[in-house]
């Protein structure tokens, strides 16, 4: 039987109650709604994986492959939804991930995500599929959710409002690229169409900044996804999505050399339109669909300068189409 595809993900049958810590270490498996990023991952047989980072309500895996996406990350129903998450039915309050260490052993495939307590004198990459050893935990997928929002026509005049009431919103974020010129420069050569310039801008701020996703990547994730999306939606969009087609091949070419695991695969997912829930409610609010303030205070949450990094980005490739599709607009005017 096929999953049911979801827009976004919904609460899970495994509701918070059932997944008690007295669930620890059991082989009991947990459902869970996985990105459609992730399927050809999770469809794959059973492979060893590395995990990388374990937060609270998050951890993040990653699998030697030769495409992306490399790093999947295993989420709380409550955690910020990447567009290569998995979420659990439980909240981090509950502790999903309380007794996983960076030490332990991990697979990923067949339609599961399983974490395992080392055993030792034997690699994890050898255990055998099916011994039972100590589990973490082990997720098996039970539905899907898109990560591509559907965004429909939007009205060249309702986004360009919207764009202004998105500045107002994000005004108090914490943008982690204050001050350096780069992404200034980045937005200017996306709006004006010259994409030698904007290219060259993009590639000098991949891996910018600290932690699991930089802000440079972060800036370039919101500016791809929004310039795809809705260069997708709005009359005369069509160099805004030729733009985010070169700009992302750019940045992704060699991403996984100039940045982190995590922020390689999430600018692989941007280029590709795929958006985690909170960047997609913001575009969403963009074409008049949700409403803006409380999607922008949600993205605001994310991370200490994340959340506002990716709208900084969302903003600039929403000017940028705004500006790309008048002059198309203007010029198929002039031509006719």
């Amino acid at each position: 039987m096929t999953s049911p595809v979801l827009r976004e993900p919904t609460s899970l049958q495994s509701a918070t109650r059932d997944f008690s810590p007295r669930l620890e270490g059991s082989r009991t498996p947990v459902a869970g709604a996985a990105s459609l990023a992730l399927r050809t991952l999770l469809d794959r047989p059973r492979r060893p994986a590395r995990i990388i980072a374990v937060f609270p309500s998050a951890v993040y895996l990653e699998i030697r492959a030769a495409s992306e996406p490399r790093v999947l990350a295993l989420v709380s129903s409550d955690a910020v939804r990447l567009p290569n998450a998995v979420v659990v039915g439980a909240g981090s309050r509950d502790r999903p991930f309380g007794t996983i260490r960076e030490s332990d052993d991990a697979w990923i495939g067949d339609g599961t995500v399983d974490i395992i307590a080392p055993i030792p004198g034997l690699n994890g990459s050898a255990y055998p599929p099916r011994l039972s050893v100590g589990s973490r935990i082990k997720v098996r997928v039970r539905r899907w959710w898109d990560p591509s929002p559907v965004l429909g026509p939007v009205p060249h005049a309702r986004l360009a409002h919207a764009a202004m009431a998105l500045e107002t919103a994000a005004r108090g974020g914490v943008f982690g690229l204050a001050g350096h010129p780069g992404p200034r420069r980045l937005a200017d050569r996306c709006a004006a169409g010259d994409l030698a310039h904007a290219v060259d801008a993009a590639e000098r701020i991949v891996g910018l900044g600290p932690g699991l996703t930089p802000s440079g990547d972060d800036v370039l994730a919101g500016l791809l996804i929004s310039l795809r999306l809705l260069g997708g939606a709005v009359h005369g969009g069509e160099t805004a999505i030729w733009l985010a087609d070169w700009i992302g091949a750019a940045v992704t070419a060699d991403a996984d050399t100039r940045t982190t695991a995590l922020a390689a695969t999430l600018l692989h997912c941007a280029a590709r339109g795929q958006a985690g829930a909170e960047v997609a409610a913001v575009l969403r609010a963009l074409a008049g669909q949700e409403h803006l303030a409380p999607a922008v205070r949600r993205l605001l949450g994310a991370g200490h300068t994340s959340g506002a990094d990716l709208i900084w980005g969302v903003l600039a490739g929403c000017r940028a189409t705004l500006a790309l599709s008048a002059a198309a607009t203007a010029a198929g005017r002039a031509t006719a």
